[in-house]
């Protein structure tokens, strides 16, 4: 009994897992356009991620009233998402809603930063983005 327990579990976050960039071409992201994943090895939120966070994301995402109720100033905040969901899926960037919104691929009005933004923050270098993409892809840590 455990045994089949076991299998059916594996089987539904296989489904789950292979699912989401499946997902993701379905809401128009054109996964051919996302910027190659670094291949820099141990990367954490609170020595790589955030730093970069914290220049571009911030100033929106952080706080009592973060925009889309998506606060990205701690791991935890980012792991829980916001008001659309979970913005990361762990080992699995390429199905990450975070990922598409910084490559600026899918939505135009899910773009971030958003282009013209009134504080003028440039988009994340295609670096940046495979630095979050490794990020995800490692684990989320």
């Amino acid at each position: 009994m455990t045994r089949i327990i076991l299998i059916a579990c594996v089987s539904v976050s296989f489904a789950l897992g292979h699912g989401s960039a499946q997902a993701a071409e379905k809401k128009g992201v054109d996964l051919s356009k996302l910027p190659p994943t670094s291949d820099k090895i141990g990367v954490t939120y609170a020595t790589d991620i955030k730093p970069m966070l914290e220049k571009s994301c911030l100033r929106c995402h952080d706080g009592v009233k973060p925009k889309a109720k998506l606060r990205l100033d701690s791991l935890e905040g980012v792991l829980k998402g916001g008001e659309d969901g979970k913005v990361i899926l762990a080992g699995d960037s390429a199905g990450s809603m975070l990922v598409h919104s910084v490559a600026h691929l899918g939505n135009a009005d899910g773009y971030m930063p958003p282009p013209r933004n009134k504080a003028g923050i440039q988009p994340l270098t295609k670096e940046q983005i495979g630095l979050i993409r490794a990020w995800i892809d490692q684990g989320a840590k």
